[in-house]
């Protein structure tokens, strides 16, 4: 069929493309370079990500810190400090007192006063919430730190043991309010899944340590660092029983981060049995900035995992300073996290075992690490 529109043959729309004639452009030499292939493949131990790489990376600090006279970490300075601002008039959590403590700041200067930016990242809830710590122990622990506490609710027709009688005194001593209501307004206030005992504290909402501050304060104390810091844990009861395993075991704080955890609540405070009262609990804007921060102190950054490159009996860093990452139960440590550890520890279980429970997990930790160390110490 004759083409009537005196178009060019070919597919409808198409358009010729390198009309030209001329000289050709080359490859440049691309095409050869793909014929050579890639250089060697580096081996394991030269791969900064892969668990061999971050073994020896840890090995290399350890040899260090083994070779100098002193293996203390380096103490954070004024430089590492936020800049401070203008703050009195409320109260703060004291770095140098007890766990619980709080202190009444009055100056607008000074070194232990905090940024407004810090003052944010600390603060979990507003200034004009409150907290209701429940349970015989936990309320008795907080009474004892002297946490400024509002008002002691005690139910009617309560057994009076040790721990109610010594709390009423302790609340009497310091003018605390004590209100005796009935049963149901008790649970009402602490919550209708809360285990009160009879007894609650009202105080104000908990504010955390500073990571840094906390590492700091440990150092001026001689004390070897030993930290907890969770990733992903939302279940308060897991945070109350690692609270409660760090003091037992002569950990000096454990760290939280800022976002997607659970914070210090009144659960969490019934679970410690009083710990969190002692052990002080820091709060990280970025966990994982926060763990770098950590190593370059000299302190060195585990993982817990199942799958982790090495068991937890095999630990050859329990001797030195040392923070313990604890994943939650379903997703584990997250990617970022997990890179940034010196190494990725499991804990040798039974087989028709699955997992431990976080705060389980923990506490098994904590353990060895504080049996290795004992263990250390007497060699010496």
């Amino acid at each position: 069929m004759k083409n009537v529109s005196g178009a060019r043959k070919g597919r409808p729309g198409a358009v010729r493309q390198g009309s030209n004639k001329g000289k050709q452009l080359g490859s440049g030499g691309q095409g050869r370079q793909a014929l050579e292939g890639k250089k060697p493949t580096p081996k394991a131990e030269d791969r900064p990500y892969h668990p061999a790489g971050k073994r020896k990376a840890a090995n290399e600090r350890f040899e260090a810190a083994s070779g100098r006279a002193k293996t203390t970490p380096r103490a954070f300075n004024e430089r590492d400090r936020p800049e401070q601002g203008a703050e009195s008039g409320s109260f703060k959590r004291s770095g140098g007192g007890g766990a619980g403590a709080y202190s009444k700041t009055g100056s607008s200067s000074g070194a232990g006063q905090r940024s407004q930016g810090a003052d944010r990242q600390r603060r979990a809830k507003s200034s004009d919430e409150i907290e209701i710590v429940t349970g015989r122990n936990s309320v008795l622990e907080a009474l004892r730190a002297k946490i400024p506490a509002t008002t002691l609710y005690v139910a009617t027709r309560i057994e009076m043991d040790d721990r109610v009688k010594e709390a009423m005194k302790l609340a009497t001593a310091r003018n605390i309010p004590i209100l005796e209501v009935m049963r149901p307004e008790l649970d009402r206030l602490a919550g209708f899944d809360s285990v009160h005992q009879g007894l609650a504290l009202k105080v104000p909402p908990y504010e955390y340590a500073h990571p840094l501050e906390m590492l700091e304060l440990t150092i001026s104390r001689g004390g070897k660092p030993l930290f907890v810091a969770l990733d992903g844990i939302t279940d308060p009861r897991n945070l109350g029983a690692i609270i409660r395993s760090v003091a037992a075991f002569g950990g000096q704080g454990v760290i939280v981060p800022q976002r997607r955890s659970v914070g210090l609540t009144a659960s969490a405070w019934k679970t410690s049995a009083g710990a969190a009262a002692r052990t002080p609990v820091a709060m990280a804007s970025n966990l994982t900035a926060t763990l770098k921060d950590f190593k370059a102190r000299g302190v060195f950054v585990l993982g817990l995992a199942g799958d982790g490159d090495m068991q937890l009996p095999e630990l050859s860093l329990a001797n030195e300073p040392v923070v313990l990452v604890i994943g939650s139960e379903g997703k584990g440590l997250s990617r970022l996290v997990a890179e940034t550890c010196d190494a990725i520890v499991s804990i040798p279980i039974n087989a028709a075992t699955e997992s431990l429970n976080a705060g389980i997990a923990a506490s098994v930790a904590l353990y060895e690490v504080s049996r290795l160390r004992a263990i250390a110490k007497a060699a010496k």
